[in-house]
């Protein structure tokens, strides 16, 4: 199951995939990418969320391309607000 959402930001963007890359690195996961795209994935409850991104603008464009069944993709969008902002 796939989610999709842009998450607005203000600054640049290397300051944000910096917090990005603390948040899912912090969670044992792994990030790569520069400031125009990227992929991560993250384990979560033994189940990995798989995603990637491409930055627009002051914008970023997240496509979560696997996750848990039990993790809603609101849940996953709000987590990541919460961490970039």
């Amino acid at each position: 199951m796939a989610c999709e959402f842009s998450l607005p930001f203000s600054g640049n963007a290397e300051d944000v995939l910096a917090k990005a890359r603390r948040a899912v690195e912090g969670q044992g996961g792994n990030f790569n990418g520069d400031t125009s795209r990227g992929d991560f994935n993250v384990s979560v409850f033994g189940n990995k969320i798989v995603g990637a991104y491409t930055v627009g603008g002051q914008s970023l464009q997240i496509n979560i391309t696997d996750k848990p069944f039990m993790v809603p993709c609101s849940a996953i969008e709000s987590f990541l607000k919460n961490q970039l902002g």
